[in-house]
């Protein structure tokens, strides 16, 4: 694959005119001119603003859900689909959006993608009804579809092979901190100001960002740039994403077994199949199979999905742990995660210069078992465990999960052709989608089976009363949250507590079985790590960096 990236990262015969701005990476065109424009660090900076409103809206709606539906009067399928439809959108469009911005240039993509997206934002805030909320939310991940791979094709063509490391790893901080934000930024504006804020926010940010994007951002276009569009291959890779998603969404409240969820699925697997043959005969592939002929690329999208089912797999039981369990409010909860968050901005950047030093296969293997030991410690969690071990091990969780999210980035991007540079910045994106919804669906199947097996007779084992007929089931499924319902009016206070306890140690249970399942896939993933390797291709010019 290095072969083929060397030759495909701007070597142009033919001098740019005037209007063309040297190739990157290009050692017989004109020297790259200086200032700001195609600055590589001011690149960094604006496209690391633009990433924020995406990052930050990853967790700061989850925040604003219960007020929206209780001031719109929403039910809970509508509430779910504020959520769902902005992530079926995301996943679906993200590579058909990388090649986008191969075809028309990557900084043109970014600075709509921002100002689509920023302008769904605010469209929410004034929007009065759920339809509304949920049309918008659904734009708002096609335009996030554009802006996220066209950030890491900007950096790709602006930084040289031995810089990029350190660039993915700023990306990967300000990610980092994005995300530990939402919940706290979210918490205040909504107990502050009103939901509606939480999606206005964005406008500023947005404007910000374009204004800076139009100044700073340098349009870079690979000679091998893609001139047409596969549509059949577009058509086959949406809804081959959209029944995977869709089916790993709804398979909890379905059932793994369920005939609509095994139909997803199976549709899901013959148009990846037909998606497949097609891309092995069109002229412009979509995807290009031959990316995959780098073992460190295949190896590295594989590592994306399963640091990302791990990770957000693992956090979504963790919410409920510190809410339910614990009883903190989104804020305090969102506190007591700043170990984890803090800990991924600190040493992303750290891992991104020590990956550059010494190649990302080391630090990934020893990232992935660190990460490994971080989940096996959480499982260990109960009840009454305080701040400063669930802090140890958020910590430690940081520490892991960073140079994984920075240095697969760059073995993903670094090991495809700057041509194709937002196809593999979109299959990073969806990659890490994928991983999530995967983790989600598949860790919240093992919580809810050993809850439901664990509960009753850690009920028994309390000598509770036998509960009537039909409440087992309703207990079951708030137990699989973390969630104790109040005790019957008159039940004496020592029997509540018994219940209460019961009830919450079945949650950890399911829990600890979720995390160990978690562990075992990070230890996995330390084995792929084993087959990754620094991209060989030189990306963009020398000047300014």
């Amino acid at each position: 694959m290095s072969s083929q990236t060397s030759t495909s990262s701007g070597r142009n015969p033919k001098a740019p005119g005037p209007s063309e701005p040297g190739i990157p990476g290009a050692p017989d065109g004109p020297a790259p001119r200086r200032g700001v424009r195609g600055h590589p660090w001011l690149t960094l900076v604006t496209v690391a603003i633009g990433i924020t409103m995406v990052a930050l809206d990853g967790t700061i709606v989850a925040i604003a859900n219960p007020a929206i539906q209780k001031d719109l009067g929403a039910s809970l399928a509508d509430v779910q689909w504020i959520t769902n439809g902005y992530l079926l959108a995301l996943a679906v469009a993200l590579i058909t959006a990388g090649k986008l911005g191969d075809r028309f240039g990557h900084r043109q993509t970014f600075l709509v993608g921002v100002v689509g997206f920023a302008g769904a934002s605010g469209a929410i805030g004034l929007g009065g009804s759920v339809s509304l909320v949920v049309t918008f939310r659904v734009l708002q991940g096609l335009f996030g579809a554009l802006l996220m791979p066209a950030a890491l094709g900007l950096l790709r063509a602006s930084f040289p092979a031995q810089k990029l490391n350190a660039a993915i790893g700023v990306w990967g901080a300000v990610i980092g901190a994005s995300t530990a934000a939402g919940p706290i930024v979210g918490g205040l504006l909504v107990e502050k100001v009103n939901w509606e804020s939480v999606f206005f926010i964005n406008i500023p940010v947005g404007l910000a960002a374009l204004l800076l994007g139009l100044v700073i951002l340098r349009d870079h276009r690979a000679e091998k740039a893609p001139r047409s569009f596969d549509v059949p291959g577009i058509v086959l890779l949406s809804g081959a994403m959209f029944c995977l998603v869709w089916a790993l969404i709804k398979a909890p409240s379905w059932g793994w077994a369920d005939s609509a969820t095994l139909a997803f699925l199976g549709g899901s697997l013959v148009a990846f199949l037909v998606f497949g043959l097609w891309e092995s005969r069109a002229k412009e592939p979509l995807v290009p199979l031959s990316m995959f002929r780098s073992v460190p690329l295949t190896a590295g999208t594989v590592l994306m999905v399963l640091m990302a089912f791990g990770f957000m797999g693992g956090l979504f039981f963790v919410t409920f742990y510190l809410q339910n369990v614990h009883g903190m409010s989104p804020v305090d909860s969102g506190i007591r995660l700043l170990p984890l968050t803090a800990m991924m901005i600190v040493s992303s950047p750290v891992a991104g210069l020590l990956i550059s030093k010494v190649g990302p296969r080391g630090p990934l293997v020893a990232a992935m078992i660190v990460t490994a030991v971080a989940m096996f410690g959480l499982s260990t969690l109960d009840a009454d465990s305080d701040a400063v071990v669930t802090s140890v091990w958020f910590a430690l969780l940081g520490l892991g999960l960073a140079p994984v999210m920075v240095g697969a980035t760059d073995v993903i991007v670094g090991n495809a052709p700057l041509e194709h540079s937002g196809v593999a910045g979109g299959l990073q994106q969806a990659a890490m989608q994928v991983g999530g919804s995967l983790g989600t669906a598949v860790l919240g199947v093992v919580m809810a089976t050993r809850v439901d097996s664990a509960l009753p007779d850690k009920w028994a084992e309390a000598k509770l009363p036998p509960l009537p007929p039909g409440q087992e089931d309703k207990l079951k499924s708030a137990a699989e949250v973390g969630v104790a319902p109040p005790a019957p009016p008159g039940t004496p206070a020592q029997l509540a507590d018994a219940m209460k306890e019961v009830v919450h140690d079945s949650f950890i249970s399911g829990m600890g079985l979720a995390f160990m399942c978690a562990g075992a896939v990070a230890v996995f993933a330390s084995g792929v790590a084993f087959f990754t390797k620094r991209g060989q291709s030189a990306s963009g010019p020398s000047v300014h960096v």
